[in-house]
């Protein structure tokens, strides 16, 4: 017995749907699509919140020597995301797709980096800054782990009458 849903597609083409929907869930906190899709997405955004919970605190303070404007050396402190948290934010960005931010009216191109602070991968960044440390504190008070997500049911879909729900972050 497989560990996943086919939904009656190939490999690749099934992947890809999957990997966009847990994107667009994590991006979005909420998406609409079939009760089966909805399902698979419940257990990989889990697992990604998961182990989003487990590290998201865990840095580490790197003193390094560096110039100043005067030309002294000085000794400055950095934090840098510990082994275990940069291998999990890997695993993330390689799972993830990129998603840019919508631009702003008013906004030209050029302030692009500026509005976003210079993220290369915001959806990543959105996990390890907002949901991880919110739903730490949940399970926290719950004394449980998982149970991120909510299915709400919708009602079948006009033209197959595919069973359509909502699939959201709690």
């Amino acid at each position: 017995m497989a560990n996943y849903t086919k939904l009656n597609m190939a490999s690749g083409p099934r992947k890809a749907v999957l990997r966009n929907q847990v994107t667009a869930l994590l991006w979005n906190g909420r998406i609409e699509t079939t009760d089966a899709k909805a399902r698979e997405v419940r257990r990989i955004a889990e697992k990604m919140i998961t182990k989003a919970m487990k590290q998201y605190k865990n840095t580490v303070t790197v003193t390094k020597s560096v110039k100043d404007e005067k030309g002294n050396i000085v000794e400055k402190e950095f934090v840098n995301d510990a082994p275990e948290k940069l291998a999990v934010r890997r695993q993330m960005l390689a799972y993830l797709y990129n998603v840019k931010p919508e631009k702003l009216e008013k906004e030209s191109k050029y302030k692009y980096n500026q509005r976003t602070g210079d993220v290369k991968y915001p959806v990543v960044e959105k996990v390890f800054r907002e949901i991880a440390p919110k739903y730490a504190a949940r399970a926290e008070s719950l004394g449980q782990g998982g149970g991120y997500t909510r299915i709400i049911k919708m009602g079948p879909r006009r033209g197959d009458a595919a069973e359509m729900v909502i699939l959201e972050l709690v």
